[in-house]
């Protein structure tokens, strides 16, 4: 790195024009830097200070290309006199702040002061070689001794080209230039800190602006790095030398060779070239990240809004699933819900589109690729919904509609039988043909009828797929028992009429009777075939064909029901004895592995079959399993026999023993090191012969999952058992018996979770206990206010699996492993904890039902938690609002002990009538503190 001139030519300008002294470019024979002291009669009249700042303004800028440069001076004294030159070469040995090498002086060349100056300097000599490597010479050729001619400038006989006033204009054209590009990277610098500070907006347009003007800025430092290159560019070419002959001679060639002026100019322009470089990839970056974010904008106003439309789709063809109302209704409905679909059509068009636009941003590495992927799977999932209920709705409709033409067509049914009926007078059927026509009329009708009184509603319910409305329900009764009614009427004329075609006398005149008098016989007048029955559709007329019997269907109802308690009682035994039969394989199985395994482990003849190590691995290997065997043998077993003949006694055998089922936690605790122990010595002899002894069909690690199984098995036979036992005698016990083994099976897997749970400095178990555990997804909106650039990490969710404890919510990464067995047993690295005593939460954020927020410390952090559904959500939510309910309460009783206390103290101390301040404002720090607990 370059080192910094502690003075600019602009600042010394004017001593530098004086002629003190020059940097020609001239190096000596031994590579020294030369400075050279022109004649100049002033000389002596120049202050030290003035003196210190020029030589240290030339010295610096050779020691920009290396510290340690040498330095050798020329003092032309050719005109001036012994007195001067002492004073000169004091007043150099006293402000020359470089690496003097060498001193040479022309001496004075008028005999007398040449004679001075031989004897003063032969006295003080000694004076000045202690200073000053001092060297005086007679005349300029005595210089080529020391120093090549091509390196002197002309007046001290060389051929080096130099002009002073020249050299002081490029000179401050340079540093002029260095300054430039150092205000420019500066400039660079805080233009990149502005961006990454930048507050991103909320809103589109505000997006696009804010992109605009940091593209308008760039654009701006582009066009001022432009500028500078090209002004670096033309002073570099005025310090080049073109390559001819003639340009050797030339006075160009003396800036190339002066103080690496050169090269100082090329490293600045190689510095505003890496700077452009790096500046353009920043911006790059940065525009990739801005463009992806407005993308992530608007692909999520987007999909908000096509969310709306299609939650507004569902809502509405929710209301058209009514499938209640008259035929005109359903009608309505079914045009509604058409042109509903032709609306869905092109909102699932929109839907789609959305989704590839979504896997264009997901291929281009969109930075929130994560949230992207998942919303098109919801939109996915949400235009599935939509167009499945929407057919759904359609067939359901469909089906209805048609009901309503059987149903239509049975009231035009019932109608021809009461105009049958008026028209057919027995006193007109007094010929036998009469009576005959009206006998083939009363038997057409009666055909017609019969499908329509002789259906039953939950065959004619399956036939159609539907379910019936009450209101529905009730029309179809109410037309089946008007054309029941009729069809009595007419069995009871037609066997008139069958007497008239017999006996040609007058018939009895027949009355048709009025509501009340209806006949209510549901038994059709003939015998059906048995079988099934089915619709069918000829035409414009819908016949049915009954082919089932009607008479086994119309059984009396208390039959039914008895038989259906049976039935329950039947299965309510069996999976009784099924509990118990499985209790005891269960139990015969622990033992064969005890005492085929287990002990004979520790049987001297097996150890040449094991290796030394495993057999140091017993307990490890199965775990409490003896002590899970002496529970079931010794005590379970027998109390769940004692209910083979009393269900109810089923639940209470289970909450007496509740406690005992703990030893299942330490059993499954256990597992993950009994099953490495097993994946590393499975293919032991040992294990071989003890399988072939026994017979097992199956390897010791499947009976070491048998306690694991079994524990599971108990909350799906109490189930079965429940779902047989509502209302009977022991349902509650039996409830609460299951609500136990559920919240056993709850602690053994939350268990499983917390010792797998690594990097947590402290004990876990002083957290308290542990309520819940779950994986989400969550993302950080660290302190408040805007999101900035720099925080763009937090679009994009971290998977952090949660465990809330009831002093703490802990924050852990399920770490990804590979192998058998690590699905099942998960491993978790700690990340961060948080005390229930400062973390709020919001119930709701914008966007997303299944999203809600833990902030803590008054929102100096806030955690936008994602769960898998809506349920999960709703539940953690519920235990979490328990927790601070309660740490309420726990401080409404704190404040309630203090005021105690304090009441307490003004009663010995009555003389203080007035109220304390200071209690009043201990009263508003409490209730201050309330709130914030909320």
């Amino acid at each position: 790195m370059e080192r910094e001139l502690i003075f600019h030519v602009k600042d010394i300008s004017h001593f530098l024009m004086q002629d003190i002294a020059f940097l020609s470019g001239g190096r000596g024979k031994d590579n020294a830097w030369i400075i050279t002291f022109p004649e100049n009669c002033n000389f002596r009249c120049i202050p030290e200070e003035i003196l210190a700042k020029v030589l240290t303004y030339l010295t610096s800028i050779v020691r920009q290309n290396g510290p340690d440069s040498q330095f050798t001076l020329i003092l032309d004294r050719r005109l001036d006199t012994w007195s001067s030159l002492k004073i000169s070469l004091q007043k150099i040995s006293a402000s020359f702040p470089g690496n003097l090498h060498l001193i040479l002086v022309l001496r004075p060349t008028s005999f007398l002061q040449r004679t001075f100056t031989d004897i003063g300097f032969r006295f003080s000599q000694e004076d000045f070689l202690l200073k000053l490597p001092v060297v005086m010479l007679s005349s300029v050729s005595d210089l080529l001794t020391y120093i090549d001619d091509k390196q002197l400038t002309p007046e001290l006989g060389g051929t080096l080209q130099y002009c002073h006033s020249e050299w002081i204009i490029f000179r401050n054209a340079i540093e002029n230039f260095a300054l430039t590009v150092k205000e420019m990277a500066q400039m660079l610098q805080s233009f990149g800190t502005e961006l990454a500070e930048t507050e991103l907006p909320d809103d589109i347009p505000s997006i696009e602006k804010t992109l605009a003007l940091h593209a308008e800025r760039y654009h701006l430092l582009k066009n001022d790095i432009t500028a500078v290159t090209k002004e670096g560019k033309i002073l570099l070419t005025n310090l080049e030398v073109p390559n001819t002959e003639e340009a050797v001679s030339s006075r160009l060639e003396r800036h190339r060779h002066i103080s690496g002026n050169w090269q100082t100019v090329n490293k600045l322009l190689a510095q505003v070239h890496d700077m452009e470089t790096a500046f353009d990839g920043f911006w790059e970056k940065h525009q990739l990240k801005m463009e992806q974010y407005l993308q992530l904008w608007k692909f999520e106003q987007d999909f908000q809004e096509l969310v709306t439309e299609v939650e507004l789709l569902l809502n509405q063809q929710a209301e058209l699933g009514d499938v209640t109302g008259n035929i005109a209704q359903i009608k309505q409905k079914l045009k509604q819900l058409e042109s509903l679909d032709e609306n869905s059509q092109d909102l699932l068009a929109k839907a789609q589109f959305l989704i590839l636009h979504g896997h264009r941003l997901a291929v281009n590495h969109h930075y929130a690729l994560d949230l992207i992927c998942q919303r098109c799977n919801e939109l996915r999932y949400l235009s599935d919904i939509l167009a499945s209920e929407i057919k759904t709705k359609q067939i359901q409709l469909s089906r209805t509609f048609k009901m309503h033409k059987l149903l239509q067509q049975a009231h035009q049914c019932c109608d021809e039988g009461k105009c049958l009926l008026a028209n057919q007078e027995i006193d007109k059927f007094q010929s036998k043909e009469d009576a005959q026509k009206a006998l083939q009329d009363i038997e057409n009708f009666l055909e017609m009828a019969l499908p329509f009184i002789s259906y039953d509603l939950e065959s004619l319910q399956y036939e159609f797929d539907i379910i019936l409305s009450p209101e529905l329900k009730i029309q179809i009764q109410t037309v089946q028992l008007k054309l029941e009614n009729i069809r009595s009427i007419f069995e009871t004329r037609q066997a008139g009429f069958s007497n008239v075609t017999d006996k040609h006398v007058r018939p009895i005149q027949f009355v048709v009777p009025m509501p009340e008098n209806v006949i209510t016989s549901r038994v059709p007048f003939f015998s059906p075939k048995p079988g099934k029955k089915t619709w069918r559709q000829n035409q414009s007329n819908l016949k049915i064909e009954v082919v089932h019997d009607c008479r086994e269907k119309r059984s009396p109802r208390p039959s039914s029901s008895l038989d259906n308690d049976s039935s329950v009682a039947i299965i309510k035994k069996h999976v009784l004895n099924e509990l118990i039969q499985t209790e005891r394989v269960y139990v015969q199985e622990l033992f064969t592995v005890l005492l085929g395994y287990r002990a004979e482990m520790d049987n001297p003849e097996m150890f040449d079959l094991m290796p030394p190590l495993l057999r140091n691995k017993k307990d490890v290997l199965f775990g409490n399993m003896a002590e899970i065997y002496e529970f079931h043998n010794n005590i379970f077993m027998s109390s769940l026999e004692n209910c083979s003949d009393a269900p109810e006694r089923v639940g209470p055998c289970f909450l007496e023993r509740k406690d005992d089922f703990q030893i299942y936690a330490k059993y499954c605790q256990n597992k993950p090191r009994s099953e490495a122990i097993w994946k590393k010595y499975s293919e032991c002899a040992f294990f071989k012969e003890r399988q072939r002894k026994l017979n097992h069909r199956l390897g010791l690690d499947s009976y070491l999952l048998k306690p694991v199984q079994r524990i599971t098995k108990y909350q799906l036979l109490l189930k079965e058992l429940l779902k047989y036992s509502k209302d009977s005698e022991g349902s509650t016990q039996l409830q609460e018996a299951l609500d136990t083994m559920l919240a056993l099976l709850k602690s053994v897997n939350d268990s499983m979770h917390q010792i797998a749970i690594n990097g947590y400095i402290g004990n876990l178990s002083e957290l308290g206990k542990m309520i819940m555990q779950g994986g989400f997804s969550v993302w950080i909106g660290h302190r408040k206010g805007a999101t900035k650039m720099k925080d763009f990490a937090r679009f994009k969710p971290m998977q952090r699996h949660l465990f809330l404890y009831e002093k703490a919510i802990v924050f852990c990464k399920r770490r990804t492993e590979t192998g058998e067995g690590s699905d099942r047993y998960p491993s978790y690295s700690f990340k961060h904890c948080l005390k229930m005593d400062e973390v709020g939460i919001t119930e709701y954020v914008k966007g997303d039902n299944r999203k809600f927020e833990i902030w803590y410390g008054g929102k100096e952090e806030v955690y936008i938690v994602q769960a898998p559904n809506v349920d999960v959500k709703m539940s953690w939510l519920k235990e979490i609002r328990n927790i601070l309910l309660k740490q309420q309460e726990l401080m409404t009783v704190k404040k309630q002990m203090q005021q105690d206390q304090l009441t307490e103290q003004d009663q010995l101390s009555p003389q203080q009538n007035d109220e304390d301040p200071c209690r009043t404002w201990l009263s508003y720090i409490d209730e201050a503190t309330m709130s914030n607990g909320k």
